[in-house]
């Protein structure tokens, strides 16, 4: 589809670039006009980051054609900013800002939750990526190149940073992982795939069902070739023509088909392949947290007050709050490697356990970056993988995690922070183990690995213990969520992270009707103090107005008129010649099933909020 028609502030034509003796773009296009905000999507070692940085012009490309319209305000925010020139955080936020910038810069480092003095030596990921943020958005540039600025960040910030981002003015091309994020954002997707790029111009929540049927055609396609070449040799081997002389404009033809056939396969995209593995286990409960409490110093409220958790078998349980809210504290309790100030942990003693923690200390301290992904799969030890009980060779097994077999003597240090994401997890993986514990597994992680680590954790036998920022995963995956409320209480909510948004708010809600309530009785009491007579109707039930008592009895026959629309048009989809067949029509059935599920989510939503209230005045 076509870009904006107004004129470009920024238009990339062609641009080629190589990298390691491989081309990594090829013919690659990005045009941006004002205000219009796209994402950049693509498998990790794609080229998105390094697309980004020729933008912004910290690359200079091998070919093509880069215009940015002249006195335009740019600003890039790498995918790991160096603060390492600055002293302090307020210093490097402060770097070339005017007055007034400089003003803005101070309130948004302290709605970010820093005061400016700290050391940039002694800044975490996040507060770096804060600090980092507040620099690149008091500027108040024309023109954002943000690459997965969400990183390390907490749901309180991420919040921060769309509300910032959709008042904005600016352009922006954004790189995340984070699919509501960009669900919120973008109105435009580049989807960069082997070198070059496509444009579409729809937002990301409807991007993905278009590219797999993108990629389902393109399979049918190398599918069709495959049977056309089957029969052209057949002819080359078998024709009574060929036995004579062979048909020169039917040899070009099968050697164009050939040609063809190669383009497709160097353009394969691979398969990752996940598989963890499992260790046996003979206990119900694996994690019983019995009035487990923790604080830094006595002047401090705890970060976790008198917790009682248990975790059994199966489950998955989410964990998420702010930064510097004791997540990873509490991960290293209910595990074990720290003992409680107070209360007490049991575990199975079964207990498998394999733990993938933010900083990928699987992969070795960086100052060990001179080890190879073989070393690091094989700890060294010549060029087979112990996977549980069996073996194998480190070139398959780097497959199944979509590194190429030249890659084996690849320094760490080298590698992308993608590529050292799945590598940490096809280290992890590797084990034998009952319980996984994720810390921020889904940091720098392209989509369609989250696709299938999602799958993998989904089929997984054992227990996962999960800690993060990732809405869409925790949705995806979490049986039940534990939040931090604040002053070391935490609350375990059945669900993935809307579910315990939406209990949140029924509780508050329920909570303000029940003060209400109170309050007005209360009131009623000092007008008249005597008892209202035997047989008196209660006045309880009239605060719910007619309007809603109506909407709450039909809600459920449109709820269920709503669920049978649904499945019928999801049955119409299951028929798998229906795009080569009609392809209107698979646009209007699908258009039409996105429209129901949004309307029967927002009856669903209602229904429950009235039938809370409802319980609440009756209770």
């Amino acid at each position: 589809m076509a870009a904006s028609s107004s004129a470009p502030i920024l238009n990339l034509q062609n641009l080629s670039y190589t990298l390691g003796g491989r081309p990594l773009l090829e013919q690659a296009d990005l045009t941006l006009s004002a205000g219009e905000r796209l994402c950049l999507v693509g498998r990790n070692g794609s080229g998105k980051s390094t697309l980004l940085r020729l933008a912004a012009g910290e690359l200079v490309s091998d070919g093509g054609t880069r215009f940015v319209q002249p006195g335009l305000k740019v600003h890039y925010l790498p995918q790991e900013p160096d603060l390492s020139r600055w002293e302090t955080a307020l210093d490097y936020v402060m770097a070339d800002l005017d007055e007034t910038a400089a003003y803005r810069a101070r309130g948004m480092l302290k709605e970010l939750g820093l005061r400016g003095d700290e050391r940039c030596g002694d800044l975490s990921g996040g507060e770096a990526r804060r600090a980092a943020l507040a620099r690149a958005l008091a500027s108040e540039p024309d023109l954002l190149l943000l690459d997965e600025p969400t990183n390390h960040l907490d749901l309180d910030c991420i919040a921060w940073l769309e509300r910032e981002l959709l008042a904005s003015g600016a352009a922006m091309a954004l790189i995340s992982h984070d699919r509501r994020f960009l669900e919120t954002l973008c109105e435009s997707v580049v989807w960069l795939e082997q070198g070059r790029t496509r444009r579409v111009e729809m937002n990301f929540s409807r991007f993905e069902a278009w590219r797999d049927e993108q990629l389902e055609l393109e399979e049918r396609a190398a599918h069709k070739l495959d049977r056309q070449i089957s029969r052209e040799e057949d002819w080359m081997r078998y024709g009574v023509t060929a036995r004579r002389k062979r048909n020169v404009r039917r040899v070009a033809e099968l050697q164009g088909l050939r040609d063809r056939k190669r383009d497709l396969a160097s353009r394969n995209r691979g398969t990752l392949r996940m598989e963890a593995t499992e260790a046996a286990n003979t206990s119900r409960l694996l994690i019983d947290a019995e009035q487990l409490g923790w604080r830094w110093n006595a002047d401090q409220p705890p970060l976790i007050g008198q917790l009682d958790l248990k975790l059994c078998r199966g489950e998955r349980l989410g964990i998420c709050g702010p930064n510097g809210v004791g997540k990873t504290t509490l991960l290293r309790l209910l595990t074990g490697q720290m003992a409680p100030q107070q209360g007490s942990v049991r575990l199975s003693p079964s207990l498998q356990m394999v733990t993938l923690d933010q900083h990928r200390s699987l992969l070795g301290h960086p100052r060990e970056g001179a080890r190879t992904v073989a070393d690091i799969l094989t700890d060294g030890h010549g060029d087979m993988v112990r996977i549980g009980n069996e073996t194998r060779h480190v070139i398959g097994y780097m497959k199944d995690f979509l590194f190429r077999p030249e890659q084996a003597r690849t320094p760490v240090s080298q590698l992308s922070g993608g590529e050292r994401g799945r590598l940490a997890l096809a280290r992890a993986l590797a084990r034998p183990s009952n319980l996984l514990v994720l810390d921020e597994p889904t940091n720098d992680l392209d989509l369609e690995t989250l696709d299938l680590l999602q799958e993998l954790l989904t089929d997984y036998q054992g227990t996962v213990l999960l800690v993060s920022h990732d809405r869409d995963f925790l949705d995806r995956l979490a049986t039940s969520t534990l939040v931090a409320e604040g002053d070391g209480k935490w609350t375990e909510y059945a669900g993935g992270y809307s579910d315990m948004c939406r209990l949140r708010d029924q509780q508050a809600d329920a909570r303000t009707a029940s003060a209400g309530q109170r309050t007005g009785q209360t009131v009623s009491r000092s007008k008249n103090t005597q008892e209202p007579a035997a047989g008196t109707p209660s006045k309880t039930s009239d605060r719910m107005s007619y309007r809603d008592r109506l909407l709450l009895e039909s809600l459920p026959a449109k709820i269920a008129a709503l669920e049978k629309d649904v499945a019928v048009c999801r049955k119409a989809l299951e028929d798998p010649e229906l795009y080569g067949r009609d392809p209107a029509r698979f646009t209007k059935v699908t258009e039409l099933l996105q429209k129901l599920e949004t309307e029967l989510g927002q009856h669903e939503e209602k229904w429950l909020e009235l039938e809370a209230l409802r319980e609440s005045l009756e209770g």
